[in-house]
């Protein structure tokens, strides 16, 4: 697997084909493609301003969709990593993510993330 700089529309075709629950987000920072050995796309992340206002400092990032098709081992631990470090090297000082109760939380802590809390779920229509 290689990763490979993408643009915004590439990555958020290949979410909004292959994301198990969420749409592709407006915009972004920056987005990363992970190839195979054959040079097909099979993975993305997607780096943006952080959604929560109290967090959008200009010192943090939020990697804000990572998309990977089934079956390439750890392909969301490499694009985790591969965020991460590039927002060090562009100045962030802090990067957060989401992810879902019921989903292990694997990669992340592969990737060096550690929980810092939960989020309320919030009232249907909002």
């Amino acid at each position: 697997m290689k990763l490979t700089p993408i643009t915004l529309a590439e990555a958020k075709d290949f979410v909004n084909l292959h994301h198990r629950h969420n749409i592709a987000p407006c915009g972004h920072k920056f987005s990363i493609g992970l190839k195979d050995d054959n040079d097909a796309l099979i993975g993305v992340c997607i780096v943006g301003r952080p959604i929560a206002r109290n967090l959008d400092d200009g010192e943090t990032a939020e990697i804000l969709r990572v998309c990977v098709l089934e079956g390439n081992r750890n392909a969301n631990s490499m694009l985790y990593g591969a965020a991460v470090r590039a927002c060090k090297a562009m100045g962030y000082t802090k990067v957060v993510t989401y992810t879902l109760p019921e989903e292990t939380g694997a990669s992340l802590r592969a990737s060096g993330f550690t929980q810092d809390g939960m989020t309320k779920k919030r009232p249907k229509g909002r």
